[in-house]
């Protein structure tokens, strides 16, 4: 089974580098994964003792943050290495500052894998959610290398527990000294099939986001132009598409000048930005970019760059996500952090979270205009309703921050005491 596997990953190396001339993220990943011997040779790590995560892409890092930082902290005298297999990851976070090596993971092969852990000769590794390089767990097994995966879910659907299986279940049986999931029915699903070294930790994304939230950003002229509207409630629209915003538009109408609408939409392109102001109307509009032109008429601030959106929550009264109507919704738990009601489209049930908040009543779903009309109304217009509905997402955050200190201790006994062959 290791050589068709094996083969398959050869497969897509081969497509990958027949695709490069003709795909920027494809010529990045080849190119990094040329590079990364090298870089490795010469890098301040695998020298001493050393932490390697590995996520996939720039959601599973935001994922390892907080226990990135956490090791660090409790373990200074560790190098730290981050790998991603997603340009998307590293081109947005090769010169993250807490790590001393931070590089593309070469192809999944039995010789790349060999050679990678030989170079990199980690003292202790982890993977987050849902990246499994067999060839490289089973060099980590060989050598008996403490391995760990966070913030996991596991399906009765995936391929681990299907007739064909076996193979892919035996590394989740072998390699890891333990396994951290986000739910009992992971926990009871491993289980039942022989993975005994595994223990609920949730999902440490509630930590970043909560750290996120502590450290936002105040923007005095986003406060300014909130105070032009001074009473009017403040409806945040994150991440938005099209058929969001058509939605939003219907009901910025139905509700005239009573709520203050700040829209950052997730395509920022200039055509995308005039199709906004066309839509809504162009003087009822302002830009961030030119947002010192805003006056008592403009009531949608249409944000026009990336990078402020978790810190932008703070102002809100309710927030819509956007994505709903899409393959699916973008992050809710940095709106809730802040304690503020979600409101998203039908495409949410492969989110924990919001199934969660909706299931608990800080979160709504809609898939007609109707719906999210009554909805928003009773939020902004029943003061009783929001403060519940508030009052839940407060909740939910709190019982689910620190499964990053779970994480941790328990990495730090099986560093110790783990034996696994």
């Amino acid at each position: 089974m290791r050589a068709l596997y094996s083969f398959g990953i050869r497969c897509y190396a081969l497509g990958v580098r027949i695709a490069s001339p003709f795909n920027v993220k494809a010529r990045q990943m080849v190119d990094g994964w040329r590079q990364t011997f090298g870089r490795l040779t010469v890098a301040p790590v695998g020298k001493d003792r050393t932490a390697w995560f590995h996520a996939s892409s720039l959601g599973e890092f935001e994922q390892a943050r907080p226990v990135i930082e956490g090791f660090h902290k409790r373990h200074p005298e560790y190098k730290i290495c981050v790998t991603f297999f997603s340009p998307s990851g590293y081109e947005v976070r090769k010169n993250y500052a807490e790590a001393d090596f931070v590089s593309y993971l070469p192809m999944d092969t039995p010789a790349n894998a060999s050679r990678f852990v030989n170079l990199l000769h980690p003292t202790v590794v982890f993977f987050v959610k849902y990246d499994f390089w067999f060839n490289y767990l089973d060099q980590l097994r060989r050598r008996n290398i403490p391995t760990f995966i966070f913030s996991g879910i596991f399906r009765p659907d995936q391929y681990f527990f299907k007739w064909y299986g076996g193979w892919y279940l035996w590394h989740l049986q072998k390699c890891f000294a333990h396994l951290f999931v986000q739910n009992g029915e992971s926990q009871k699903l491993l289980q039942q099939h022989g993975v005994e070294q595994v223990s609920i930790a949730g999902d440490t994304r509630f930590d970043r986001v909560n750290a996120i939230a502590q450290g936002a950003k105040r923007f005095e002229e986003i406060e300014q132009f909130l105070s032009l509207h001074g009473g009017t409630k403040v409806l945040l629209a994150g991440s938005s598409w099209e058929p969001d915003e058509r939605n939003l538009k219907l009901y910025m109408d139905h509700v005239g000048k009573g709520v203050t609408l700040v829209l950052a939409p997730h395509v920022i392109s200039e055509s995308h930005l005039a199709h906004i102001e066309s839509l809504f109307g162009k003087e009822r509009c302002v830009r961030y970019s030119h947002i010192a032109e805003a006056n008592p008429a403009t009531d949608i601030l249409v944000i026009d760059n990336i990078g402020m959106l978790s810190s932008l929550y703070r102002y809100a009264d309710v927030a819509y996500i956007g994505g709903g109507f899409g393959r699916g919704i973008h992050n809710i738990l940095e709106a809730i952090t802040f304690g503020k009601p979600v409101v998203f489209g039908p495409n949410y049930h492969k989110f924990k979270e919001a199934c969660d908040i909706i299931e608990l009543g800080g979160g709504f779903s809609y898939s007609a205009y109707n719906q999210l009309q009554a909805t928003l109304d009773s939020l902004t217009g029943n003061p009783d309703a929001y403060k519940a509905a508030a009052q839940v997402c407060l909740s939910y955050m709190g019982e689910n921050i620190g499964s990053t200190d779970i994480i941790l201790s328990e990495v730090e006994r099986c560093i110790e005491n783990t034996r696994y062959s």
